[in-house]
């Protein structure tokens, strides 16, 4: 499968199938990406049988190697550094390529590298996890995390070519295929209730590895996204929807300190039960709606804060989503659903609103 992002700068693909490693060469040379030398960033949680493939379709003078144990506490200008600096020593040029192959946050770090030096040269993503095949690698957001919070140092940079190969995902427990899975639900209630109802009805295919439904999953996702960031390219309106449950996430997150007992897909999906049940308290959210998201949250078993948090954690919890970056002034901005498929945008709320919400949810 193979879809073709179109945005203002360039044009890029998305391929999307089985045993594409083994292909890889010969794909970026139907893409026409001329690099004469190829920098490997991989994550050290990538199985090295698949490494290994990649690396032996390529000329061994043109291509170096850089493992990396890649967690939010790594995602920092240290280790974009540590990139930069074999790019230097290497004296590669703007015209040479940054190949990522990992999750979300290996494929963060390597574009925002890639963004950066000699002011942009080639990046090519190879997503690893179901996370980042349906959500990171598309749409050119790069970013790193600073003291203040989650992705505050960044750019937009689009990649030169996404290969999702979903033999990767053969291997991801299913904590893994959750994480990302919560990104192919928010896709399917901000954009497309025939979608919706596909995952109600096929949820457990999809966890439980089945190819065909997983890869028509991951590529209707991919769909929404490239339609939403075709439009949208750098946030300044409909692109906001996205942030479905994010604000939320992040700051839940966060709060943890990126604790591997919540991964981001978790928070996402915790993050979206809060923005269901406080779209629904302020009358934002129909009744039917309301209830036919929650009852599939519930079947994923993600509807319970007192899990993670603590009244304790609230005033926290505020602080961060204070920091989330669409906000203005001292209001906390929220994506919230009018029904589904019908994502309100720039609705902002006081601080005090939000705190008394969390209270009924945490102290339950």
């Amino acid at each position: 499968m193979k879809l073709k992002v179109k945005t203002n700068i360039d044009d890029y693909s998305i391929i999307i199938g089985k045993n594409l490693c083994s292909k890889i060469k010969k794909i970026i040379s139907n893409e026409k990406i001329n690099s004469q030398k190829f920098l490997l960033v991989y994550d050290s949680k990538v199985p090295k049988r698949m490494i290994r493939s990649i690396v032996s379709r390529f000329n061994k003078k043109r291509i170096d190697e850089k493992k990396i144990v890649f967690n939010e506490k790594s995602k920092n200008l240290k280790t974009v550094s540590s990139i930069v600096k074999i790019l230097e020593k290497k004296n590669y040029s703007r015209n040479d390529c940054l190949i990522s192959v990992g999750g979300g946050i290996c494929g963060d770090v390597c574009g925002f590298a890639s963004s950066i030096f000699k002011r942009g040269l080639n990046f090519i993503n190879v997503p690893t996890t179901l996370l980042s095949q349906v959500d990171s690698s598309i749409g050119g957001k790069t970013g790193i995390n600073s003291l203040s919070g989650k992705n505050m140092i960044g750019s937009f940079y689009q990649p030169s070519l996404v290969v999702s190969d979903i033999d990767f995902l053969k291997s991801l427990p299913k904590k893994e295929m959750i994480c990302g899975y919560a990104e192919i639900l928010k896709h399917s209630l901000i954009k497309n209730k025939a979608f919706f109802k596909f995952l109600e009805k096929n949820f457990s295919k999809i966890l439980n590895h089945n190819k065909n439904f997983l890869e028509n999953a991951i590529y209707k996702s991919c769909l929404i996204k490239k339609e939403v960031v075709e439009k949208d390219e750098k946030e300044k309106n409909i692109r906001k929807m996205l942030n479905l449950g994010h604000t939320f996430a992040h700051a839940y997150e966060t709060t943890v300190g990126y604790n591997k007992g919540l991964n981001h897909g978790e928070a996402v999906l915790l993050g979206i039960m809060s923005a269901v049940k406080f779209g629904r308290q302020k009358n934002i959210l129909n009744k039917d709606d309301y209830e036919r998201i929650i009852k599939h949250l519930k079947k994923l078993n993600y509807i319970n804060l007192n899990k993670y948090f603590k009244s304790k954690d609230i005033s926290k919890i505020i602080f961060y989503m204070k920091q989330d970056k669409k906000n203005k002034g001292n209001k906390i901005n929220l994506i919230l659903l009018k029904s589904l498929a019908k994502p309100i945008l720039n609705k902002s709320f006081e601080e005090n609103e939000i705190r008394l919400f969390l209270k009924k949810l945490i102290n339950k």
